[in-house]
């Protein structure tokens, strides 16, 4: 993303890092081409949560997509792993078993980002990732600026403190 602008372009898009995780290859392999085709986004697919878990661990990554009910890990332990992993990440959470308490549940213990319904619909789904995205740049575009602001106060201590050296 160009520091002067903060929508997200062709670039920033081809460039991202998504994870996406179902135990359903039909499903994984759908949002796969839906990300690929409509958005010219390449996810990283997984099919096993514990293996996307040890990606996610490992890898910087700038959103991820999770089913809700799968084996060994559910969807809300994979992303309360991802939060852990990833703080700023964010974290979808993708069932075919909506309910509130689910949904309730899963915002307070890993801070979704969004809650989508199987089956999903593209052009939401299309926003819903956008939206991600442009929340993930524009925040380390903020801590980038931040830091720039921390190196400039130090510096700007360490001149004053010259100033005052060589005026003293």
């Amino acid at each position: 993303m160009s520091e002067d602008k903060y929508t997200l372009s062709e670039d920033d898009l081809a460039q991202a890092r998504i994870v996406v995780v179902d135990d359903d290859p039909l499903v994984t392999s759908s949002l796969k081409n839906f990300l690929s085709l409509d958005m010219d986004v390449e996810p990283l697919t997984f099919n096993d949560s514990r293996e996307a878990r040890s990606y996610i661990e490992g890898h910087e990554i700038d959103l991820v997509i999770s089913d809700f009910l799968m084996p060994e890990l559910d969807g809300i332990q994979l992303l309360a792993a991802a939060r852990r992993a990833q703080p700023e990440v964010p974290r979808v959470l993708l069932t075919g078993y909506a309910d509130k308490e689910n949904a309730i549940k899963a915002i307070n213990e890993v801070q979704l980002f969004q809650y989508v319904e199987k089956p999903w619909d593209n052009d939401q789904l299309r926003h819903i990732v956008i939206a991600g995205l442009e929340r993930q740049n524009l925040l380390r575009l903020l801590k980038r600026k931040l830091a720039e602001l921390t190196e400039t106060r130090s510096d700007l201590e360490s001149l004053k403190k010259a100033l005052v050296r060589a005026f003293a």
